[in-house]
């Protein structure tokens, strides 16, 4: 038991729990600006596999790693385009649609990198980021080593969490969002186009979406293997709920998961007699826990699932 709660105490824990939290992080802001403008998002799986693929290829192609980062943006912009028109002007189940889009941008992912990579016994890799160091900061006992030597893109997820909620919450810009998922009708009497205004935030958050998968290929490892996102995308989905659809709390929610995924990780050096399967399945039942607690409460964007069409009430 002293054992288990030494690793609590522990600057590389610390430090895991933000490596493993930022491609949630990328994920749930995506999938939390496509659910307040009033689309479900459900591809996410399938976009993070997709840009974790065309990020790594890119790199593997000799371009460079922000580079690799951008081109996963674009694709995800480019799914979230296809999930947008079909559920927006379309009007087309926002279910089907988006596990439509998990199933093409997944499958899409694995034959293009069977066609353009050749596999031998071992999968290629690139030259991964680096752990940056921030000078003064990095030197500040546990700290440190914990919070501010990480990769570049784990900085970047911060402070997109910091963006999103100034967005959303103090920009014109970002209400014409928030109320297009809660009464679009009002937002079209504002003379706003809300049409346009969803399509532009399920491409956006697609390409955050896309952002968090390709951490996993350029800076979390450095090689690509189709099922590396590990239904990441749905727990994603399940922390905007967790967050109340609000960026501070989802970065709370990206968080604690990540500390019930590194905290089993170490857990299972210091336990004997349990079957590691156990370890594996913690975090995710400590996370259905959180969100039954949690979810009892969340407000619900009133627009959330429900199709516009302009001129209708």
């Amino acid at each position: 038991m002293t054992e288990a709660l030494d690793i609590l105490t522990t600057a590389s824990l610390w430090a895991a729990v933000l490596r493993i939290a930022t491609p949630l992080i990328f994920g749930v802001l995506g999938a939390l600006i496509c659910e307040r403008a009033g689309v479900l998002n459900l591809g996410i799986e399938g976009i993070m596999t997709l840009g974790a693929m065309v990020g790594w290829l890119t790199v593997f192609w000799g371009g460079d790693l922000w580079l690799g980062l951008a081109v996963a943006v674009l694709a995800g912009m480019a799914m979230g385009w296809l999930h947008a028109m079909l559920t927006v002007p379309l009007g087309l189940s926002q279910h089907v649609s988006g596990l439509g889009i998990t199933l093409l941008a997944s499958a899409l992912a694995y034959y293009l990198y069977r066609l353009w990579v050749e596999v031998g016994d071992l999968p290629p890799t690139i030259q991964p980021f680096q752990p940056l160091a921030v000078p003064g900061l990095s030197s500040i006992p546990f700290l440190g080593e914990a919070v501010f030597t990480q990769m570049p893109p784990t900085y970047v997820a911060l402070i997109m969490v910091v963006l999103v909620a100034w967005f959303l919450n103090r920009t014109p810009a970002g209400l014409a969002l928030r109320m297009t998922g809660e009464n679009p009708h009002a937002v079209e009497a504002q003379g706003l186009n809300p049409m346009r205004i969803r399509i532009w935030a399920v491409m956006v958050g697609s390409g955050l979406m896309a952002l968090g998968g390709a951490f996993l290929t350029t800076a979390a490892f450095n090689s690509f293997f189709p099922t590396m996102v590990q239904g990441r995308g749905w727990i994603c989905i399940a922390l905007v709920v967790f967050a109340s659809w609000r960026p501070g709390k989802a970065l709370l929610g990206a968080l604690l998961f990540a500390l019930f995924d590194a905290f089993q990780l170490r857990l299972q050096t210091v336990v004997e007699g349990v079957p590691y399967q156990l370890f594996l399945m913690a975090p995710y039942v400590l996370s259905i826990v959180a969100l039954i607690l949690v979810a009892r409460r969340a407000r619900v964007p009133e627009a959330l699932m429900q199709p516009y069409r302009r001129g209708e009430r």
